[in-house]
């Protein structure tokens, strides 16, 4: 299963300051599925009893300090940090992470910051999150908050998976063809020739996220080669990664749908074919929703085969039992 980290209060377990917690059923429930949980707890972690004092970020909302909320001079910035650094080969070993919402220590974003008249900011990220994101720049993170939003959800399942499809190409071992060739620093199993068959396997699903930077991948793998294979393998993942956490269009899904039709033009019927047309006419104009028209595509692919699309992670990225692919806007 894949490996997932996630504040500990989520869960269930009563770690948060006043011995509650925040379970998440949908984490809990529906995700632990497919899911390794990793959990962990930043102030626990670091000796903070249960229950405690609460805390709050102060200062600067790009360099926020961790203090007690009610004015004591104890700081545990700097413990909070070096708890993720000292986490950091489990760390290493997660395909994403969920945050907790509007945390001082696990908040991912609008994080409320006070200044020194007492006026707080939403504007700051929690001392664990940031060092996380630090740490590991590529990992998908996301709040609990914020999975309620389907589309939301759907990116960072999405990249969940991805990302951890990268993490075993990079760790992939060389077959005899390789040995010698151009495997990089980058991963053990990383050659050009997978790099470009990895994103040939979710170049729709990039389009369908982001028309921009998937404009942008194709020159720079492109130009790689077996020399600068670590640097260009280094951006890539920097692109996909933000590429795909913007969330996908009911335009830009109507663009990859007649692609992949595309490949079924000198197939299908004249009937056939202007039924999966109506059929994508009618998701683009809200009348349909896109499961329909994936279904009807897959119907079509199965009756005349073409390995590529059948690698397409588009058709589906994900789990069908997870049932979160919506519609979108």
């Amino acid at each position: 299963m894949i490996k997932v980290g996630i504040s500990s209060c989520l869960l269930g377990n009563p770690v948060r300051y006043d011995g509650g917690h925040r379970n998440n059923r949908f984490c809990k429930e529906s995700l632990s599925q497919f899911f390794q949980f990793v959990s962990l707890c930043p102030e626990v972690g670091i000796g903070l009893p249960t229950p405690r004092k609460t805390i709050r970020l102060v200062g600067d909302v790009d360099s926020p300090r961790a203090v007690l909320s009610d004015g004591g001079d104890e700081d545990f910035t700097t413990e909070l940090r070096q708890f993720a650094e000292s986490h950091k080969k489990t760390l290493e070993s997660l395909s994403g992470y969920i945050l907790c919402k509007a945390s001082p220590s696990c908040g991912m974003e609008r994080v409320k910051v006070y200044n020194d008249s007492g006026q707080a900011e939403k504007k700051g990220m929690g001392i664990f999150a940031a060092r996380l994101q630090t740490l590991l720049p590529h990992l998908p993170l996301e709040e609990d908050g914020r999975l309620n939003d389907p589309l939301i959800r759907d990116s960072f399942i999405k990249r969940v998976f991805i990302y951890n499809e990268w993490k075993s190409l990079q760790d992939s071992g060389r077959d005899d063809s390789e040995i010698g060739s151009e495997s990089g620093k980058n991963g053990q199993g990383l050659t050009t020739r997978k790099l470009h068959e990895f994103h040939a396997r979710h170049k729709f699903t990039l389009l369908a996220h982001n028309q921009p930077i998937y404009r942008k991948v194709g020159p720079l793998l492109a130009s790689v080669n077996k020399q600068n294979i670590d640097a260009i393998s280094e951006e890539y993942i920097t692109l996909l990664m933000l590429g795909l956490k913007k969330v996908a269009t009911r335009k830009n899904n109507t663009n990859v749908l007649m692609h992949l039709q595309g490949y079924l033009k000198d197939k299908l019927s004249a009937e056939d074919k202007a039924e999966l047309t109506q059929c994508i006419h009618d998701y683009r104009d809200g009348l349909q929703p896109i499961l329909g028209v994936l279904t009807l595509l897959k119907h079509h692919f199965r009756k005349f085969p073409e390995p590529y699309i059948d690698n397409q992670s588009f058709l589906a990225p994900y789990p069908k039992d997870l049932a979160i692919r919506v519609d979108t806007h």
